[in-house]
């Protein structure tokens, strides 16, 4: 895609990240924070959801439209489930945890935390959370971040409850997993500051990593998300959900911003052309018998076809506005947020078996002349209704402006349709939870990311790359709980950052490794009952064998200690075995019978007392 000129085109952008705290229970309630497998799930119940007004007797846009696609939601509940995340029980009190890693977060953005937290409902009907609403509540607000391109305002934090989780979406409802629904979020909304697609990226890169200088966040697939809220000036404000990776931003920004270019100026040739929208029609006659294997299923199974006739929309149906997505994607995914498969149109047509003679007979059914296209949906006659009344409105909007509308992320950095843009007829208050009081005087103030890489080097030695390693990665706050144990620091960090590394790339599962495990492997060999030499052997029969401690584990792996002399033993025979190689060699044979030496020790011992006993025994011979 073409690199535009963001400052003519007038291009705004504002972020809003989502981050998961790693707390040790829910925001409402009582239950654990960690993650399940479905197939760990006891039992499961459902839910129909509906649209209630706000406290004004409004109801929002977003909301109406998701009731009107008829849908059951399942979810599934563990060992660990309560009445709260099944809506059974109101919720308990604020977590104070999540309260002061949030009232952290607020201090290193230089904002200014409110009095008083109150509960506000945000209304949410799409399953995603049992009750019909999402609980957050108004944390800081006014702070600030520096960015190369200048400040970036940070309008509010947010702290909510996590969603649940998506496990299979179906053509009747989807099926939820109540594990991850309650976790704390904390939600960091950026003022419209934002002026290039290369300072949306530097602005949310700057806030993940003060994010993360708490160490009290989640970490992986998943647990951060970006929305970003993009506009230029003739076109409108575009909130684009779930952008995961932060080399993302940049290229959706940019994306967007051409896809609004593209639709104003599809806008206004059709406006030139003087376009216009007709009536649905019926035209299931015209492919009664089409060879159409998606058209041919739709009618065999009851469905019937509906056309609409886009005057004045040749050719500009078909135009690309992101890669390989056209106008006609726009149209498709709104059909298929009424339940249709997609679309056909005329300025794809004939293809997917449908014939030139079936398109004309299509274009002379609904009046289409040489200058019109004509969109089809083919599907059960309620979707069928629903889906092409909905394309025949994003045709109507396409002549008069770029719609507000909130869209999805996809991989390629394009985005699709998700529902309108949300108002404020969604947030009333919770009843539910008393207010907080919040004093953020007796909150500790967390260390930068920065910092700590500087201070790394300092106090404990490291080298600038593996202090920014250790900073930055997710075992942190492991490594600061093991040099504050007594741990060698230099020895911890190349665990941490090299050992796991290195044992993932061979395959080994270090993900069945925990922290608890990794700590007792680092004081067993701190505490001279397991050389350095046979951690990697432990930490595998832990990863085949997670049950087992750090201790059964280096029995297992037949790590156990041996006595001096038995290392003696070991390296006499060793030197014995090459006795004419250092009778000739002197100290010259040192490196390769230390290699030698090892190998027969098996890690057993440490590689430092291999050397003195065999620079001894060599000696003795030379």
């Amino acid at each position: 895609m073409s690199e535009y000129d963001y400052e003519d085109l007038g291009l705004v952008a504002g972020l809003e990240i989502h981050q998961q705290l790693d707390t040790a229970t829910k925001l409402f309630c009582s239950c654990p924070t960690a993650l399940r497998e479905p197939d760990e799930a006891e039992r499961t119940f459902t839910r129909f959801l509906h649209p209630t007004k706000s406290e004004l007797g409004e109801l929002d846009e977003a909301a109406l439209e998701e009731s009107r696609v008829d849908r059951e939601f399942e979810y599934l509940a563990y060992d660990t489930t309560c009445l709260v995340e099944e809506d059974d029980e109101p919720p308990h009190e604020l977590d104070v945890e999540a309260r002061t890693v949030a009232m952290q977060i607020a201090e290193l953005l230089d904002m200014q935390v409110v009095d008083q937290a109150h509960v506000m409902r945000k209304l949410v009907i799409d399953g995603s959370n049992t009750s019909g609403f999402q609980r957050t509540t108004l944390v800081a607000q006014d702070g600030e971040i520096e960015t190369s391109e200048g400040p970036v305002s940070i309008v509010d934090i947010m702290l909510e409850e996590e969603s649940a989780q998506r496990i299979e979406e179906r053509d009747d409802g989807v099926l939820f997993s109540l594990d991850r629904l309650g976790i704390p979020l904390v939600e960091i909304g950026t003022g419209p500051d934002i002026t290039s697609p290369e300072q949306a990226r530097e602005a949310a890169e700057t806030i993940g990593m003060l994010l993360r200088s708490t160490g009290k966040v989640k970490r992986g697939l998943g647990t951060i998300r970006q929305d970003v809220n993009v506009s230029i000036e003739e076109g409108a404000r575009v909130e684009i959900k779930g952008v995961q990776a932060l080399d993302q931003i940049d290229e959706i920004v940019r994306s967007e911003v051409g896809r609004q270019a593209e639709l104003i100026e599809i806008r206004d040739e059709l406006q030139s052309r003087g376009a216009s929208v007709g009536d649905v029609t019926d035209v299931t006659d015209v492919f009664e018998d089409s060879d159409s294997g998606v058209i041919r299923g739709a009618l065999d199974s009851g469905g019937k076809v509906m056309g609409v006739r886009l005057a004045g929309f040749d050719g500009l149906v078909g135009r690309e506005l992101q890669p390989d997505r056209r106008l006609g994607t726009e149209f498709s995914d709104h059909a298929k947020r009424h339940g249709a498969g997609g679309i056909f149109h005329t300025d794809e047509l004939p293809a997917y078996g449908v014939t030139e003679d079936e398109v004309e007979a299509l274009r002379d059914a609904v009046d289409a002349g040489p200058e019109d296209a004509v969109a089809i949906v083919a599907d059960d006659p309620e979707t069928a209704d629903l889906a092409i009344e909905a394309v025949a409105d994003r045709a109507e909007v396409a002549i008069e402006e770029v719609p507000e509308e909130t869209r999805g992320a996809n991989d390629d950095g394009t985005t699709r349709y998700l529902r309108p843009l949300p108002g404020a007829a969604r947030m009333y208050p919770e009843t539910d939870v008393i207010p907080v009081d919040l004093d953020p005087s007796d909150v500790e103030t967390p260390e930068l990311l920065t910092e700590k890489v500087d201070r790394y080097q300092v106090e404990f030695g490291l080298d600038a790359g593996l202090a920014d390693q250790v900073a930055y990665g997710r075992k942190m706050p492991l490594f600061e709980q093991a040099v504050d144990e007594g741990i060698d620091a230099t020895f911890a960090a190349g665990l941490l950052e090299s050992t796991l590394t290195e044992l993932r790339r061979d395959d080994v599962a270090v993900e069945n490794i925990t922290d608890d495990h990794l700590l007792a492997v680092m004081h067993l060999v701190e505490d001279g009952d397991l050389a350095k030499e046979g951690v990697n052997d432990v930490l595998s029969t832990i990863a085949e064998n997670p049950d087992l401690s750090a201790e059964e584990a280096v029995e297992e792996a037949g790590l156990s200690g041996v006595s001096e002399d038995e290392v003696r033993e070991a390296i006499a025979e060793v030197v014995e075995r090459n006795a004419g190689q250092v009778e000739e060699q002197g100290m010259g044979a040192f490196s390769a019978l230390m290699g030698e030496a090892m190998g027969a020790l098996r890690g057993k011992a440490d590689g430092g007392v291999v050397s003195d006993v065999l620079r001894e025994e060599i000696q003795k011979r030379a």
